[in-house]
């Protein structure tokens, strides 16, 4: 199965909001945490300009406020366009002013996760991953378990993601059975995540510099494809070529 994905920064964002939706500029409107309001605007906009690319329509203000991301009742994100559902299926994550969202196939089991290396006390691996984890972090390097910890966090994350539950499960549910260090032309390497259902997960990671990411799916995932987005017409009245 093929997977997509793309990543943008808070700085990509536009100011203005009339790409929006009239019923998401309304639940802009009553957040009231800003970093809450820049995060889901980013996530919102790394959606649409995925989606665009993947319908092949006009990376414009008019085309996207047609476009809905909506909460499920279990909080994964649905896509909607002109109130209908979307024939696909929709991952998102940000962190430190970047998003990262993954499209398939309607009906595929997505979840993508984005997450920073860095430092991790040894109660966050206690009680967070399960002794088969915790073996595979002793058996790294000191200078390596931050990577480690961070691939396998994420790949939890993905994997929650994907099945709809998030973190409203215990993490060590999603046990990270393989890591592997093969690296395709695309950067990205093989993963494996067991859920308790014996229930097998395939996916995909990816580092650049002290950034990772992670993607998880059923059916298995061939390497994510990068998408590459037009540029943006602000213009409303004047349609992009």
């Amino acid at each position: 199965m093929n997977v997509y994905w793309l990543e943008q920064m808070q700085v990509e964002v536009p100011q203005e909001n009339d790409w929006l939706s009239a019923s998401e500029t309304a639940c802009l409107s009553n957040m009231r945490i800003p970093k809450r309001r820049m995060d889901w605007r980013l996530g919102r906009w790394t959606a649409k300009r995925a989606l665009a690319s993947w319908l092949h329509v006009p990376a414009h203000p008019l085309v996207f406020a047609k476009m809905e991301i909506r909460p499920a009742p279990t909080g994964a994100p649905e896509v909607f366009l002109a109130n209908k559902p979307a024939d696909v299926s929709i991952s998102l994550s940000h962190r430190d002013d970047r998003a990262m969202c993954a499209l398939a196939l309607s009906g595929a089991e997505l979840g993508c996760d984005l997450e920073m290396i860095e430092p991790h006390s040894d109660a966050f691996l206690a009680d967070y991953f399960t002794p088969q984890e915790q073996a595979l972090v002793a058996g790294t390097s000191a200078a390596d378990r931050p990577r480690m910890l961070a691939l396998l966090w994420s790949s939890k994350e993905s994997t929650l993601k994907a099945l709809h539950t998030g973190l409203r499960v215990d993490s060590r549910c999603a046990i990270v059975s393989q890591v592997d260090p093969f690296v395709d032309r695309n950067g990205w390497s093989p993963l494996q995540v067991l859920y308790t259902d014996n229930r097998v997960f395939h996916g995909w990671w990816q580092r650049t510099d002290s950034r990772l990411r992670t993607l998880v799916a059923h059916p298995r995932p061939e390497p994510p494809i990068p998408i590459r987005v037009p540029a943006y017409c602000s213009d409303r009245v004047t349609q992009c070529a």
